[in-house]
């Protein structure tokens, strides 16, 4: 069975970091481009950044200056290095292959207050 399973995430203030991690079982990990992605309260899923089987990493979103993502074949896990967070960031954050069949997890939430 394949499962993404995600964690690292928590309730941050206004500047704080977050390290974003993402473990994936079942499947040949290190043939899949892997993405990041969000869904905010109210809104559709948002696709963060696509990292390929050799980790160069592909931005969507203009939080790339604040983000960075990285990929371990060796751990089959992805992670996502949040700093200078905004409340705007708070949402449900989620991996899983860029392209090809879908398995979402459970996410993990991130949530930016003061």
């Amino acid at each position: 069975q394949v499962q993404f399973v995600e964690s690292g995430g928590g309730l941050v203030q206004p500047g704080g970091s977050l390290r974003l991690s993402c473990t994936a079982y079942g499947i040949a990990f290190s043939n899949y481009a892997i993405a990041w992605y969000r869904t905010a309260p109210g809104k559709q899923r948002e696709l963060l950044v696509s990292l390929s089987s050799g980790g160069e990493a592909t931005w969507h979103t203009s939080a790339k200056d604040r983000f960075t993502a990285s990929r371990d074949n060796a751990k089959n896990s992805v992670y996502l290095q949040m700093n200078d967070l905004k409340p705007e960031d708070a949402a449900v954050y989620f991996c899983n292959p860029r392209f090809g069949p879908n398995y979402w997890g459970r996410g993990t939430q991130v949530s930016v207050s003061s």
